[in-house]
């Protein structure tokens, strides 16, 4: 794997951590390749309980798509007639975010500065934010005569509701941390310096959780979203009778009764 994404598993956590700070952690091919890379990896490993994505430096968590690289890409399509730059999108973008949002485990976005266009898409594609108090959002998109990508016309107007995720999209501005957090954006604002270790305690805890408990939650959750009440609640009925059926529940159930701290073991 590329050094621009570095990826560690530890004690049934996933670390995917975006590494180009001289560049703001701008998405190039290389990164882009490697992060779709990590987060499936992660997505698909049964050992990994939660997954923490966080970026380096103190700047910025990604400012999306690398313009430079972009410029020159941009160039060579129009050269050779193959239109090819675009397919970015279906090729890296969309699979990172089917990866993040539909991993059967939680997801926890570290997110330590600027999170801009794709960047601020892949932060939303995270279950839970923990945000620098000195971070700030902006959609971008339409400031570069392009619409929405990395999922974020599906994942903003429902964190947000769709009026406001509308002035966002039309008028790209930078929203600052506290903004983010009294809009829904950041779950948690932390002081610059922390973030990795707020973000890192939160996605350890959640390791040590009962797994698939969690991801009857997320599945639960984004269900409801897109159904009606009646089936959502034939949903709720399928997968409570599937965590019912959990080692983790007999666990969580005995450790009640002998008052106890329930040692789960995600299955």
């Amino acid at each position: 794997m590329a050094d621009t994404v570095l990826y560690e598993v530890s004690d049934g956590l996933a670390t995917i951590t975006l590494n180009r700070p001289e560049a703001m952690n701008a998405m190039n091919v290389e990164t882009k390749v490697a992060f779709r890379d990590a987060a499936q990896a992660a997505a698909a490993d049964d050992a990994v309980r939660a997954i923490l994505l966080t970026a380096a430096g103190d700047r910025a968590f990604c400012v999306g798509q690398d313009l430079k690289e972009h410029i020159g890409l941009l160039a060579a399509d129009k050269e050779s007639g193959s239109g090819g730059t675009m397919n970015t999108v279906r090729e890296h973008y969309n699979p990172i975010v089917r990866a993040l949002t539909g991993a059967a485990k939680p997801v926890v976005a570290g997110v330590n500065g600027v999170a801009a266009g794709a960047g601020f898409g892949f932060a939303l594609a995270a279950d839970y934010r923990v945000v620098a108090d000195t971070a700030a959002f902006n959609t971008s998109f339409a400031g570069v005569a392009l619409t929405a990508d990395s999922g974020i016309s599906w994942t903003l107007p429902r964190v947000i509701g769709p009026s406001r995720a509308a002035d966002l999209l039309l008028f790209p501005r930078s929203i600052s941390a506290q903004e983010a957090y009294e809009l829904g954006i950041a779950n948690r604002l932390v002081p610059v310096g922390e973030v990795r270790a707020e973000a890192e305690k939160v996605a350890r805890a959640l390791a040590a959780g009962p797994t698939l408990a969690y991801a009857a939650l997320k599945e639960s959750v984004a269900f409801g979203l897109t159904h009606s009440l009646e089936e959502t609640l034939e949903k709720e009925d399928e997968l409570q009778g599937r965590a019912g059926a959990s080692e983790d529940h007999a666990i969580a159930v005995q450790a009640f009764v002998n008052k106890e701290k329930p040692k789960y073991l995600g299955r």
